[in-house]
């Protein structure tokens, strides 16, 4: 059976963004040889913008005429947000109250109309789907959409291009994961390298769901705790098509702890880059590696100002 989202499809995908979204640099940490993607220097701040970009770039004129509507922990709706403006697309994005505030005023500063929404994630995508059927306009899942990751996959043909020597010597890319798009999304672009190049998926231990159906097939189990890396939090959605894609293109799904990823965030503040927590749980799987050639993807840098205050006294402590 062929795949929900080929390798042609991101190819595609990386044609229609271009001049659109930032191609981002890859460097190389000096103490610790890790090779770091930064994304957190994407337009909007997030990888978010390329799958968020690439679906409503695929809408028919009609569908840009209902407007979209999207639930977003912050970085997907600014991401609906940058682009919906960029294609004069009436943009609402469902947040939770818990969202952080730097997140929610960068959507609205976009243009979006931001309606928040007591409780969780989950409560937001429930709303979202509700809001999206009630007025008509098009729902754009962060994760469940095989045109949204392809976007993000097009993450993955910069990190070929960029980093083709490692890859020709194996290596181990590791990658946050939350519903799991953006996971799915590269593991799909480096295909061709497996098996001596491994995607692995990190996931915060508080909100270890597609760790649960990686591993058991389930996610019944699963007990939900509040996170630092929040962009990360959430239940899936059972018909998810990342549930599949990750089996299939992701070689492994692991675990870090809130101490792991604060003290990530710390080793990043002292190399005088700003990460916001979904980014540092990448960090710290991959810290945990000693293999020659590793690399992290710093999925964005929208951290909450209080938060990094905090880091960065204990950054120079």
């Amino acid at each position: 059976m062929s795949a929900v989202v080929e390798r042609s499809a991101i190819e595609a995908a990386e044609r229609r963004l271009a001049g659109r979204i930032r191609a981002t640099p890859l460097i190389q940490d000096d103490q610790t040889g890790l090779w770091l993607k930064c994304e957190q220097e994407q337009f909007t701040g997030s990888f978010k913008l390329r799958g968020a970009f690439h679906r409503l770039l695929r809408l028919t004129v009609a569908e840009r005429g209902r407007g979209v509507v999207t639930a977003s922990a912050g970085n997907h709706g600014q991401g609906v947000a940058y682009a919906s403006r960029a294609l004069g697309i009436e943009a609402r994005i469902v947040v939770p109250d818990t969202a952080v505030p730097r997140k929610v005023d960068g959507i609205r500063a976009l243009g979006a109309h931001v309606v928040t929404v007591a409780g969780g994630y989950a409560v937001a995508e429930s709303e979202g789907h509700r809001l999206a059927d009630s007025l008509g306009a098009v729902w754009v899942s962060p994760y469940n959409d095989a045109e949204v990751i392809a976007g993000q996959g097009t993450l993955g043909l910069e990190i070929e291009a960029q980093w083709e020597m490692a890859l020709r010597g194996g290596g181990r890319v590791y990658v946050p994961v939350g519903g799991g798009g953006l996971a799915s999304g590269i593991g799909v672009a480096l295909d061709r390298w497996r098996p001596g190049v491994q995607v692995i998926g990190v996931l915060p231990d508080h909100s270890p769901y597609l760790h649960a159906y990686f591993h058991r097939g389930s996610t019944a189990d699963v007990v939900e705790k509040p996170t630092l890396a929040d962009g990360l939090a959430g239940a899936i959605e059972a018909d998810s098509i990342t549930l599949a894609l990750a089996r299939s293109f992701v070689d492994d799904m692991i675990l870090v702890t809130e101490d792991e990823i604060r003290q990530a965030l710390i080793w990043a503040c002292r190399r005088n880059m700003t990460i916001e927590p979904s980014a540092a749980v990448a960090v710290a799987g991959a810290l945990r590696d000693r293999a020659a050639h590793r690399l992290a993807v710093l999925s964005g840098g929208n951290v909450d100002p209080g938060l990094w205050e905090e880091i960065t006294h204990h950054a120079q402590a």
